[in-house]
Parts: structure tokens; C-alpha cells; sequence
């Protein structure tokens, strides 16, 4: 199993916005009301994170618009465009019991009754609940449904999730 992640990504700034330092940014998160108490994003560049301090937040359609402190003008902000953004783990969204990081269940290793069946490979999320893709051990795919019938233990720190798979699975 990889290593813990130390940041999440939670959006892309896209373009300058106005021309007092302002950007767009489009998001790879949904919890925009966690990203308002933020007090910290960070943006890898050529000498690793830098961090960025919010001073304001606006919503539109389909992407937000950040005020950084360190940005004061649209020159500045236009040598953002591309740049991702970041929260630390410490100041990511809190989880409720049962939910997980998607990157802390990517490489866990999936058992059916003590038998390995493979390692979570993604997370996709629909709309009824997530589908956890395992790729298995002799070959190919199993999407499995996060449910309670299906997903009986994980165990992040241990590097396991027990499984019942579901006829027609």
C-alpha cells in the first residue's frame, strides 16, 4: 500500500479574473462550503508548496473565484494559470465514520474470506454510492458496489478491505 497522501487536490487555477489579483479556479471537489473555511491552499512550484492564503471566495456556475493575498494584480495572477491547488490532510474535509480518502483506499489489498482476490485500483463515484475497481489477481476487473453487503471491514492503517462478493458481480 502507497504511503498516506499529505495533500488533496481540491482544484486548478484556469485564468486571471479582473485585475486586482483575483483567479478562477475549476474545482476537483465538491464540499465548496469546507473550501470557504480554508485558511490555506498550497500550489506545488519549482521549490516545492507554496502557500497561498485566501482573503475571498465567489461562487459561479461551474467554478469559484479566489482573492490570495500574495496576488495583487492580473500580471501576477496570470502566472498562476494551470497551477494546481491543494489542502494538507490536517485541514481537509473531517470524515464521518465509514467514509475514507479515496487515495488511502487506492492499493488496498481485497479479501474474500482470507482469500486475495486483488488491490483496489480507483474509485468511481456515481451518483447512488461509489463503485470500488479491483484489479484482480488473475486479471482483469471486479467493480464492486460501496455498500454494506459488500464491503464488510476496511482497515486503512493495516492495508486490507474484506469483501463479499455478490453473485453477478
Amino acid at each position: 500500500m502507497n504511503e498516506k497522501e499529505e495533500y488533496f487536490r481540491v482544484g486548478i487555477i484556469t485564468e486571471a479574473h479582473g485585475v486586482r489579483g483575483e483567479v478562477k479556479v475549476f474545482l476537483t471537489t465538491d464540499d465548496v462550503p469546507h473550501l470557504k473555511k480554508v485558511k490555506e491552499f498550497h500550489s506545488p512550484c519549482k521549490d516545492g508548496m507554496e502557500i497561498l492564503h485566501p482573503e475571498g471566495m465567489k461562487q459561479t456556475k461551474d467554478r469559484i473565484i479566489l482573492k490570495f493575498r500574495e496576488i495583487n494584480d492580473r500580471d501576477t495572477a496570470e502566472r498562476y494559470r494551470k497551477r494546481e491547488l491543494y489542502v494538507d490532510r490536517a485541514h481537509a474535509v473531517p470524515l464521518e465514520e465509514d467514509e475514507y480518502y479515496i487515495s488511502d483506499l487506492e492499493g488496498l489489498e481485497v479479501y474474500e474470506d482470507d482469500r486475495f482476490v486483488g488491490t483496489v485500483k480507483d474509485v468511481l463515484q456515481t451518483g447512488a454510492n461509489d463503485v470500488y475497481v479491483i484489479e484482480k489477481t488473475e486479471g482483469g476487473e471486479l467493480l464492486l458496489p460501496a455498500i454494506r453487503q459488500c464491503v464488510l471491514k476496511v482497515d486503512v492503517a493495516g492495508g486490507r478491505m474484506d469483501v463479499k462478493v455478490m453473485e453477478g458481480l
